[in-house]
């Protein structure tokens, strides 16, 4: 699965917290690491205990066209990948806007 920006940037994913609210994030990137796939999630309203530009890793599981399952990352190296993932996934779209 590749990032692709143009196909995310209206898409947008509802989660539930464990306190039962609701909370609509936008798909920042979707995106694999070695044999799993991942997603970056930017939450629309501020979330308690969280910086307002904070980013949210889950696994990614696609059941079928519209249903996902979002997994939370609990190990920590598997966190750890999935962040450099994502960072470099940040520094490259960096990178292509100097060049354009």
């Amino acid at each position: 699965m590749e990032n692709n920006n143009e196909e995310l940037e209206e898409l947008t994913v509802t989660m539930t917290l464990e306190d039962g609210t609701c909370l609509e994030c936008d798909v920042i990137a979707k995106f694999p690491v070695e044999d799993k796939d991942y997603i970056a999630l930017l939450p629309q309203t501020p979330v308690a205990g969280y910086s307002e530009d904070e980013v949210f890793l889950y696994r990614l599981t696609e059941l079928d066209g519209d249903n996902i399952e979002l997994t939370p990352i609990d190990d920590d190296d598997e966190y750890e990948a999935a962040a450099d993932a994502f960072d470099e996934l940040l520094d490259e779209a960096e990178f292509n806007e100097l060049e354009s």
